[in-house]
């Protein structure tokens, strides 16, 4: 099993409950495909680098996982189809 970091940025016009739901259904797709949550680092609200979808502001999350080589790719196929995410990475943690 390989280690992940898996960086999220929600939508800032969600409301709390909606955040949660979200995050939820990420955390739900990190285990569907065979990996193990260790951690997860919330940020909370941060201002972007740029705007995106017209937003200035983001939620930020890091969810730090394990998971075999393919599951990656399977996660990100979801992700992008989200919604509320505007910008994901997932970038594997040296050992």
């Amino acid at each position: 099993m390989n280690k992940y970091e898996l960086c999220l940025v929600l939508s800032a016009r969600l409301e709390d409950e909606q955040r949660a739901d979200a995050l939820e259904r990420v955390k739900g797709y990190v285990t569907r495909f065979g990996g193990e949550i260790a951690d997860i680092d919330e940020w909370g609200k941060r201002k972007l680098a740029y705007p995106i979808q017209k937003m200035d502001e983001g939620f930020y999350y890091f969810i730090h996982f394990d998971a075999e080589a393919a599951a990656p790719a399977e996660i990100e196929a979801q992700l992008r189809i989200m919604e509320p995410v505007l910008r994901f990475l997932i970038v594997k943690q040296e050992a």
